[in-house]
């Protein structure tokens, strides 16, 4: 008998956790359909950062595309990023709503604020590119541009639609995954994984890692490199005053 309830137990699991999933794949389509009837308005605000960088320098800017379903694909995948972008905190929490009977109220708040941050902290990562980082870097580009003289051509950026996106797109996706670095370390702190004083003692090797990922993760320029390295730095240095809050919870739970 016993054997059954867990069968039926175990099924009406995976009947719950389908159904969330179901549901929550409905809530990604609508935002995608969304995405696509508005996906101009949307790479037009993607596009601010590249608007405002260009604005006072005297040229006629265009963005140019060089394939004629260029324009088609590069709308799917701005509905794919709106989809994303703001599917991820209904899918957390479905997730949420499906694990939370199981856990007692101690488990529940401890993760409840791990499922809070961590859309906090990507938008945050992604409006520190749009608003700070990608204005510079886009003047630090366009910097090398040259003028026409008598014997040789002007030199002079005209962007693609396709590329820009996907450059945009990368980078905020890059800042935001970068930035659950706190998020990553108390987790690990919490399992008895890592502590306070092993993050103090190898400071200076997670430096030169947090160095390594911003290069491979930005374009190869200091301006993003740095943008991105400086914050994770900081990051870093916050994680370390957070994981010692959660060593003394955890001890207080323990006792």
């Amino acid at each position: 008998m016993s054997e059954e309830v867990k069968d039926t137990s175990f099924v009406s699991h995976l009947t719950e956790l389908r159904s969330r999933l179901i549901r929550s794949l409905i809530f990604v389509s609508i935002i995608f359909i969304f995405g696509y009837i508005f996906a101009e308005n949307i790479y037009n605000f993607l596009l601010e950062p590249y608007a405002q960088a260009v604005k006072n320098d005297g040229i006629q800017r265009r963005l140019i595309f060089t394939a004629l379903h260029e324009t088609f694909i590069t709308y799917l995948k701005v509905a794919f990023f709106t989809a994303f972008f703001l599917g991820s905190p209904i899918l957390l929490t479905q997730i949420w709503k499906f694990i939370a009977p199981g856990l007692y109220q101690n488990e529940k708040k401890a993760l409840l604020p791990y499922l809070i941050a961590t859309p906090i902290l990507f938008i945050l990562g992604g409006m520190l590119i749009y608003y700070l980082v990608m204005p510079l870097a886009i003047k630090f580009f366009l910097s090398f541009e040259t003028t026409a003289t008598a014997t040789t051509l002007p030199i002079q950026l005209e962007a693609k639609v396709n590329e820009y996106l996907s450059l945009i797109m990368r980078l905020i996706f890059a800042f935001g995954l970068s930035f659950q670095l706190p998020v990553l370390l108390n987790l690990l702190a919490r399992v008895g994984v890592i502590d306070s004083e092993y993050l103090k003692i190898r400071r200076k090797y997670f430096i030169v890692i947090i160095f390594a990922a911003a290069a491979i993760l930005t374009p190869p320029d200091p301006i993003t490199q740095i943008g991105l390295a400086i914050p994770l730095l900081i990051l870093y240095e916050l994680s370390i005053l957070s994981v010692k809050v959660t060593e003394k919870n955890r001890d207080k739970d323990n006792a």
